[in-house]
C-alpha cells in the first residue's frame, strides 16, 4: 500500500527535527530573540541589542554546523532551511522594529517604520527562499543579519545625543538599510572564516554593553 495515509504514516516526527544539532542552534537564536523582544518592550535597550547580536552568531552557527555534519539528509536539510527562514524574520524583522518603536516610546509616528523593518524582511527572505544566493558567496541585496551589526555599533553611540535627535537619527538608518536590504546589488555573503571575526565583535560588544549597564 503506497498512497497518501501510509506516506504520511512513514513521516517523520516534528520533535525529531528539534533534535538536530543545527535546528537547536537556530532555536538558540530564537530565544535570544524572544529576549531581546522582551526586554526591548521593558525599555532595556543594551540587552536587547545583546540579544539581537547573540542571535545573528547563532544564525551563523546552525549553518556551519550543518555543512560539517556527515550523513544529514535533504529532508533534515530542507526543515533546517524552513525553520531558519522564519527564525530570520522574528531576529531580524520583528525584533529590530519593536527595538525602534520602544526607543520611539511606542508613538504612532515610528509605527510606518515598524511595518516597513517587516515588510522589507518578509521580502527579502522570500526572494532568497525562491531564488537563494547569487552564487556560492554573493547576496542580492544586503543581508538583514547585517542590519543588527550595524545597529548595535550605531546604538553606542546614543549617549552622545539627545533622545529626540538619536531617534531622527535611528529612524533614518533603518530606513536606508531596508533600502539596502533589497536593492539590486551585489554584497558579500559572510560567513565561514568570518564567524571567527563575529564571535569577537560579539563579545566585545557583550561586554562594552554590560559594560554600560553596570554603570547604570
Amino acid at each position: 500500500m503506497n498512497g497518501p495515509e501510509n506516506q504520511r504514516s512513514h513521516q517523520t516526527g516534528m520533535l525529531a527535527f528539534a533534535r538536530d544539532l543545527p535546528n537547536i542552534c537556530s532555536l538558540a537564536g530564537l530565544l535570544c530573540a524572544v529576549l531581546s523582544i522582551y526586554y526591548a518592550i521593558l525599555g532595556n535597550l543594551p540587552i536587547a541589542i545583546i540579544g539581537m547580536i547573540w542571535a545573528v552568531v547563532f544564525d551563523w552557527g546552525d549553518g556551519l554546523i550543518a555543512r560539517r555534519m556527515k550523513g544529514r539528509t535533504d529532508e533534515y536539510r530542507a526543515f533546517g532551511g524552513q525553520l531558519d527562514s522564519l527564525i530570520d524574520i522574528v531576529s531580524f524583522g520583528i525584533c529590530p522594529a519593536v527595538f525602534l518603536l520602544s526607543y520611539g516610546e511606542f508613538s504612532p509616528w515610528f509605527l510606518p517604520g515598524a511595518f516597513v523593518i517587516v515588510a522589507v524582511s518578509a521580502i527579502r527572505l522570500s526572494y532568497f527562499n525562491v531564488f537563494g544566493l547569487i552564487d556560492d558567496s554573493t547576496y542580492m541585496g544586503l543581508a538583514l543579519d547585517n542590519n543588527v551589526l550595524i545597529l548595535a555599533f550605531v546604538f553606542l553611540f546614543n549617549s552622545f545625543f539627545s533622545q529626540p535627535t538619536f531617534l531622527v537619527v535611528l529612524y533614518a538608518l533603518f530606513m536606508i538599510m531596508a533600502v539596502f536590504n533589497i536593492a539590486p546589488i551585489r554584497t558579500p555573503k559572510f560567513s565561514g572564516r568570518w564567524f571567527s571575526a563575529l564571535l569577537v565583535y560579539t563579545l566585545a560588544l557583550t561586554i562594552i554593553y554590560g559594560w554600560i549597564l553596570w554603570g547604570k
